[in-house]
C-alpha cells in the first residue's frame, strides 16, 4: 500500500488529493470466517480504509497473559487481509477504546484491581471504576507494558513495510471518561493538588514565577504551593476566583498533552512512522485540543465524531439547522489546527436502536458535512457481530444499525454510503476544495472553552460563554439564514489580517485576550472593516483591566439597558426582535454616527453607532445580542455587513435553504441544504469564483432533510427519494 499523508486541504497518496473514506470494523466482533466478505463489501462500496479499535482487556485477558494468537483475536491476520485487498488500515490500541466494551476497553484486572490509579475530584473522591488518571505513574507502568506488547506487531504492517496500516490513533475521546462524569482529574499523585511538588505547583512557578505573584493573582497568603489549591469552579466571580479555575483547567489541558507526546514517544520508539491520529469527542471538545496539537507536532491530525442521534436524549434525532452548525464550527476549527476536516466517528449507525438511523436522514448528514469542508471519515461503524462473551455493555448483539449488519445482511444504508463514495470519486477535485465566502466571522478558542470559569454573571454582565452562544446562535445562524458565506476565523492567529476585502464579525465578551484586541486594531488599521457585538471588553484573558480596543475606539463604554418591551431600530430596520439583551452606550467619539436605537421609553438611547477610521477602516459596535428567530435579524445583518462592504457571493430567496460554495480554482460546486422535513423551493444564483461572472442556477425543489449539489447547469447530488 502507498502511504497516506496530508497537508492543510486534505489527504494525499502518490501526489494525488484523495478523501479519506474509512469504515470501522471489528476483527474481534465480525467472525473471522466473515472477515473476507466484510471487507469486500466494504471496499465495493467505495472505502479505501479500514478503522478498528485494538481492545487491551481482550488481549490482557488476566494480567500478564496475552493473547494474539486466538483466531478471533489474530489482528494481524486481518491487516494483512485488508492489504491484500488494496485498503489502509487505521488502528486504534487505545489505551482506551469505549466501543460499548466493558471498563471502556480497560482490563478489568486494571480497574478493579488498582483503584489508586483512578481519577479523583477535588474532594478526593474517584469518579467510578474505569476512569482513570492518565499520568498516573502505574497507570503509565501497566500502558507501557502494553504498548510495547501490541505496537511492535501493529508497527510491522505499516505501509513502510509494505503493510496496510497508514494511521495509528492515541487514546480513543481523550478526556471523556473525566468531562463525562462532571470534573477534571485532580489525582494528587499525578498533578500535585495539596502538595509542594507536582504539574500544579510547576505550573504556577512557570505562569507566575514564584509564590508572591501566585498569591496576588489569587487574593491568597499561601506560605507554601501546598496551600495554593485549585478550584473547581466559580462561586463569588471575583477575577481572581476565575483565574484558579481557569489555571487548573490549563494545567489539566497541558497533562493531556503530556499524554499524549508520551503515548506517541512510546509509539516512535517501536518504530512507528504513519501519521498519528485522535477523535476530539465532540465539536465543542475540539478547542480543548489546542495545546496537545501544539505539542504533538505536524505529523499529527485532531478529527472529531459527529453523531446526531445515539439515543432519544440528543439534541435532535435527526440532522438539522442545529446539526449543521456544529458540523460547520467542528470542521472549520480543525482546518485551523492546519489539517484536513476529518470526522472519525461519522454516523454509520447508533448504539440504539430507536430512535433509528435511517438512510435518508444520514445520507443527509453525509453530505452536510461534505459541504462544510469534511476531507475524510470513518463510518462507526460500518458492519457489526457478536460481543465477546461478557465483554459488551448493550447486550451480547452488537449490530448498531449499521450499513451491514451484525450477520452480514446488506442494508439500504448501504447504497446511501455507496453512493456518496462515487460521487467524491466523480468530484475527486472537491478534495482540495475550500469554502467560497464573503465575510468572516471571528472564533475565539478560548470563549468555546471557558464554560468552567467564565459562564456565569457574577461581576460580568456578559461572560466569554455568552459570547461563544452568541457567536454560534446568533451571528452564524443568521448569516446561514441572510445567505451569507462565512469563513470561520481563529483570532488568535494572524492569518486573517491581510483579508480586508472581507468584513469581520465578532462576538465578544468584557474579557477579550490582549493579543486578540490588538489584532482587531491591526485589521482596522490596515483598512478593514469590523462589526463588534454586543459589548467592547474591557478585561484581558486573565480578567484583568485591558481597554486597548476600547480606548482605540475613542473611550467607548456600554452599560446593560433593560426596558420592559424593548422596541429596537438598527441599521435603519425596525421591530428588531431582542432575544437576547441589550447594552446602551454611554459614550462614543462623537464623529460617530449612530446605526441602532431602543425607544420604548420615548427617549431614544443609543444602542449602536459606527465610525470610519483615517486608514479606510471602519468599526461597528452594535450593542445587541440575540438568538436567531426572526427574518429582521436576517435583514439587520445583511444591512450591517453591506454598509462594510461585503459581496456577497449567494444569493437565495428562501432563509431557510442554506447554501455553501465551494471551489478549487479551476471547478464550483453549490450545496444547498434544507434541513427541515418538509420540501422547500428557491430561486439561486451565485458569483462563480473561476469566471467572475453571476450564474443563475434557476429554481430548485429540495425534499425535507436533504443536501443538493449543483454544478455545471445541473443538479449532480440529490436527495435518494427523488
Amino acid at each position: 500500500m502507498h502511504p497516506l499523508s496530508f497537508d492543510h486541504l486534505s489527504y494525499l497518496s502518490e501526489g494525488k488529493r484523495v478523501f479519506l473514506i474509512s469504515g470501522e470494523i471489528h476483527y474481534f466482533r465480525v467472525p473471522r470466517a466473515d472477515w473476507r466478505k466484510r471487507l469486500e463489501l466494504f471496499k465495493a462500496s467505495g472505502g479505501n480504509c479500514v478503522a478498528t479499535y485494538v481492545p487491551w482487556l481482550l488481549h490482557e485477558p488476566r494480567e500478564g497473559e496475552w493473547d494474539f494468537s486466538s483466531p478471533q483475536l489474530e489482528v494481524g491476520a486481518f491487516l494483512n487481509l485488508c492489504n491484500e485487498l488494496g485498503l489502509w488500515a487505521l488502528v486504534r490500541p487505545g489505551p482506551y477504546q469505549y466501543s460499548e466494551l466493558a471498563y471502556d476497553g480497560l482490563p478489568g484486572w486494571l480497574c478493579e484491581g488498582y483503584p489508586e490509579l483512578r481519577a479523583r475530584n477535588l474532594e478526593g473522591k474517584d469518579f467510578r471504576v474505569s476512569s482513570v488518571s492518565y499520568l498516573h505513574p502505574l497507570f503509565q507502568k501497566k500502558a507501557r507494558r502494553w504498548f510495547d506488547q501490541v505496537i511492535p506487531r501493529l508497527a510491522k504492517h505499516q505501509v513502510a513495510h509494505d503493510g496496510a496500516v497508514a494511521a495509528i490513533q492515541i487514546d480513543n475521546e481523550l478526556m471523556g471518561i473525566h468531562e463525562w462524569f462532571g470534573s477534571w482529574d485532580y489525582h494528587p499523585d499525578v498533578y500535585g493538588v495539596g502538595r509542594n511538588e507536582g504539574r500544579w505547583p510547576a505550573f504556577l512557578a512557570k505562569r507566575y514565577g514564584n509564590l508572591e505573584a501566585t498569591n496576588a493573582a489569587y487574593a491568597l497568603t499561601a506560605s507554601s504551593w501546598a496551600e495554593v489549591m485549585p478550584l473547581s469552579a466559580v462561586t463569588t466571580g471575583t477575577p481572581a476566583e476565575r483565574r484558579r479555575v481557569k489555571d487548573y483547567q490549563d494545567c489539566y489541558f497541558a497533562s493531556i498533552a503530556e499524554y499524549a507526546t508520551t503515548l506517541a514517544g512510546w509509539m516512535g520508539e517501536h518504530g512507528v512512522n504513519v501519521p498519528i491520529v485522535h477523535n476530539s469527542a465532540s465539536p465543542y471538545m475540539n478547542s480543548f485540543f489546542e495545546a496537545m496539537v501544539t505539542a504533538m507536532g505536524k505529523n499529527f491530525l485532531l478529527g472529531s465524531d459527529h453523531y446526531y442521534n445515539l439515543d432519544m436524549d440528543w439534541d435532535q434525532n435527526n440532522p438539522t439547522p442545529k446539526y449543521a452548525s456544529k458540523c460547520f464550527y467542528s470542521n472549520e476549527m480543525l482546518r485551523h489546527y492546519g489539517v484536513p476536516p476529518t470526522v472519525f466517528e461519522l454516523p454509520g449507525g447508533s448504539a440504539s436502536d430507536y430512535p433509528p438511523i435511517l438512510p435518508h436522514d444520514a445520507d443527509c448528514c453525509y453530505l452536510t458535512n461534505i459541504a462544510y469542508g469534511m476531507k475524510g471519515y470513518n463510518y462507526y461503524i460500518f458492519t457489526g457481530g457478536m460481543n465477546p462473551p461478557g465483554m459488551g455493555t448493550t447486550g451480547e448483539v452488537y449490530d448498531y444499525g449499521a450499513a451491514v449488519s451484525y450477520t452480514g445482511e446488506v442494508r439500504e444504508l448501504y447504497k446511501t454510503q455507496q453512493r456518496l463514495a462515487r460521487f467524491l470519486a466523480a468530484h475527486s477535485w472537491l478534495a482540495g476544495a475550500m469554502q467560497v465566502a464573503d465575510c468572516q466571522l471571528g472564533l475565539s478558542r478560548e470563549y468555546s472553552r471557558s464554560g468552567r470559569y467564565c459562564a456565569d454573571h457574577k461581576g460580568i454582565d456578559f461572560s466569554n460563554a455568552d459570547a461563544s452562544n452568541f457567536m454560534r446562535k446568533g451571528f452564524m445562524m443568521t448569516a446561514f439564514c441572510a445567505s451569507l458565506s462565512p469563513d470561520l476565523t481563529d483570532l488568535s492567529s494572524d492569518a486573517w489580517l491581510g483579508r480586508i476585502d472581507l468584513p469581520l464579525m465578532v462576538a465578544t465578551s468584557r474579557s477579550m485576550a490582549k493579543d486578540v484586541q490588538e489584532r482587531i486594531i491591526r485589521f482596522i488599521e490596515a483598512g478593514g472593516k469590523v462589526l463588534l457585538a454586543p459589548v467592547i471588553p474591557t478585561l484581558d484573558e486573565t480578567f484583568s483591566p485591558c481597554t486597548i480596543l476600547a480606548d482605540y475606539l475613542g473611550g467607548v463604554t456600554q452599560e446593560q439597558h433593560k426596558p420592559m418591551a424593548p422596541l429596537l431600530t438598527a441599521f435603519d430596520v425596525p421591530n428588531v426582535c431582542v432575544s437576547g439583551g441589550l447594552f446602551v452606550t454611554r459614550s462614543r467619539p462623537a464623529r460617530a454616527t449612530t446605526i441602532a436605537v431602543e425607544s420604548r421609553g420615548g427617549q431614544p438611547v443609543e444602542i449602536g453607532w459606527q465610525m470610519g477610521m483615517p486608514s479606510g477602516g471602519v468599526a461597528c459596535v452594535l450593542g445587541l445580542h440575540w438568538r436567531q428567530a426572526k427574518r429582521e435579524h436576517e435583514l439587520m445583518l445583511f444591512r450591517a455587513l453591506s454598509a462594510l462592504g461585503v459581496e456577497q457571493r449567494v444569493r437565495c430567496d428562501n432563509p431557510n435553504l442554506w447554501t455553501v460554495l465551494r471551489s478549487d480554482g479551476s471547478h464550483s460546486m453549490l450545496f444547498i441544504l434544507n434541513l427541515f422535513t418538509a420540501p422547500l423551493t428557491a430561486n439561486i444564483s451565485f458569483r462563480d469564483p473561476v469566471t467572475n461572472a453571476w450564474v443563475d442556477t434557476g429554481t430548485h425543489h429540495v425534499p425535507g432533510i436533504s443536501v443538493h449539489a449543483w454544478m455545471d447547469g445541473q443538479t449532480v447530488y440529490s436527495d435518494t427519494k427523488a
